[in-house]
């Protein structure tokens, strides 16, 4: 009878532990059926002229898809940006205004050319306040203002451009000698915007976004030798470089593109 129920009992934990352990027809866990994704912080560094759109737009949309990945921005003119890696800035991304500083990021190594994507087109404009017309019909007679405001050609791009398209003109001098110079073209945006300064050059994408400023007229055709065009790319010491390749893949989207679009921007895809 001892023995029976010995017996009897290692039978009934045997049930017990198969009842208990038996996961086989159990879902795996899930939170809403999609894969868990630990959290993630990324920076970029892109042109000032990009920022109302990123922090507006583009961020929230981007995070809404990838809701484990935070999108940090600094945002300042390219040259400073680029000035910013070299000395380590601690960025996964990297967007700016022109080639020429993402160029000379991947020529140091700086920057994984195989990252770097050409991704939009931007337009040179000159403007001037809503309030005060400045009497200025174009490039051609900019040196007739009193003050022009002017991204610095040392570090910004739309300066770089600026000087490009007066020099191409014959009459970078005399603009010089009239140009109170932003250190970048948010900045030469709110001089004009006061009305501090007469006339101003900035991208079509700043002068889309305020309602204080008018365009007196884009760049004369063929006084700018290439496009004005925005590239993108991973930094090479980037921590977090999957997390970066959504994002940049996620600006090349229809979603993200047909964003800059809005602000004025072109897609250069």
């Amino acid at each position: 009878m001892k023995k029976f129920l010995v017996v009897l009992l290692a039978v009934a934990m045997v049930f017990a532990f198969a009842a208990c352990g038996d996961n086989s027809n159990e879902e795996p866990v899930t939170t809403g059926g999609e894969e868990q994704h630990d959290p993630v912080t990324i920076m970029v560094a892109a042109a000032a002229s990009l920022e109302n759109t990123y922090v507006d737009q583009i961020i929230p949309a981007f995070t809404a898809k990838y809701d484990w990945i935070t999108v940090e921005g600094t945002y300042d003119s390219s040259g400073k940006l680029q000035t910013q890696i070299e000395e380590g800035l601690n960025a996964d991304i990297f967007m700016s205004a022109a080639t020429k500083q993402m160029n000379a990021l991947v020529d140091e190594s700086l920057i994984d050319a195989d990252s770097v994507v050409a991704l939009l087109e931007n337009k040179v404009v000159l403007i001037e306040p809503v309030s005060t017309p400045s009497g200025i019909t174009g490039f051609e007679d900019a040196a007739n203002a009193e003050i022009i405001a002017i991204g610095d050609p040392e570090s910004v791009p739309a300066g770089q451009y600026a000087q490009e398209i007066f020099t191409n003109l014959g009459n970078w001098d005399a603009v010089l000698a009239k140009a109170s110079l932003g250190t970048n073209v948010t900045e030469v945006l709110s001089w004009v915007e006061a009305a501090s300064a007469t006339i101003g050059v900035v991208y079509a994408t700043d002068a889309a976004s305020s309602q204080g400023v008018k365009v007196i007229a884009e760049a004369p055709e063929g006084s700018l030798a290439t496009p004005v065009i925005y590239p993108v790319g991973i930094l090479t010491n980037s921590a977090n470089k999957e997390a970066a390749q959504l994002f940049v893949d996620f600006l090349q989207s229809d979603e993200a593109i047909a964003i800059f679009e809005t602000a004025g921007f072109s897609s250069n895809l």
